[in-house]
């Protein structure tokens, strides 16, 4: 079986944090590690008396945090997992994502909230329509069929490697998403829970102005990672070809 690493992003999280690092399936789990993205509370503090390891991103932003952890993953780490911090996907459910890529040899698999159960009111109509858009321009570009943005995803630490991702705040996850359409990887969707939030209030959905700068980042990134990797195809010349 591979290593697998966990990574969760926690900015101010200190009520829920610890729960969620023990609700984690050990299994095949090497490490888990929690990215303190500048909290001003004791998330950092609750993360390592649960058995985390905590390193620090104090810039703020998603994708900031999530390199930072993956930069931060055991060199044994075959497998990286992102989950969220506060209990929103459960984290009992981390073989559904680890099987794919063990047993039939997906490169990259997304947990689809809209797939599997919601409670209600965990995801905002705002949630759903920017995942829908999102899935939509994805598909009209490259062919592949998303239904989902989640958080709650596993991918081959190679994989993840060669999609050199750039993105440094709420586009981080649809950049990975953009790039692996676009580059071929093998991917698969499963269907997972979502769950209203188990404490505190959300840093993006929590608010209708996190809400539209989160959505102008989706747009804004999809068209940027399109457009890059259009001029990166253009670039990379036939074998043989002076």
């Amino acid at each position: 079986m591979p290593n697998v690493s966990i990574i969760i992003p926690a900015l101010n999280e200190e009520e829920v944090i610890a729960r969620a690092v023990r609700a984690v399936p050990r299994g095949h789990v090497l490490e888990i590690i929690v990215v303190d993205n500048g909290s001003s509370d004791r998330t950092a503090d609750e993360a390592r008396r649960a058995g985390a390891t905590v390193v620090s991103e104090p810039r703020r932003g998603y994708g900031r945090a999530c390199r930072r952890g993956v930069d931060s993953v055991s060199p044994h780490c075959d497998i990286i997992v992102q989950m969220d911090a506060d209990l929103s996907d459960d984290p009992a459910e981390l073989p559904l994502l680890i099987e794919p890529l063990v047993k039939d040899g997906y490169d990259f698999v997304l947990g689809s909230r809209l797939l599997g159960n919601r409670e209600d009111k965990s995801m905002t109509p705002v949630q759903v329509f920017g995942s829908w858009l999102a899935s939509r321009m994805i598909r009209l570009i490259y062919g592949v069929r998303y239904t989902d943005m989640g958080p709650f995803r596993a991918i081959r630490r190679a994989a993840l490697d060669s999609l050199d991702l750039r993105e440094e705040t709420y586009g981080w996850s649809i950049e990975m998403q953009t790039k692996a359409a676009s580059r071929g990887l093998r991917v698969k969707e499963v269907p997972v829970t979502w769950r209203n939030r188990a404490a505190g209030e959300s840093k993006v959905a929590g608010t209708v102005r996190g809400s539209i700068k989160a959505g102008f980042r989706i747009v804004w990134t999809i068209l940027r990672v399109a457009y890059s990797e259009s001029r990166l195809r253009k670039e990379v010349k036939p074998l043989g070809q002076p």
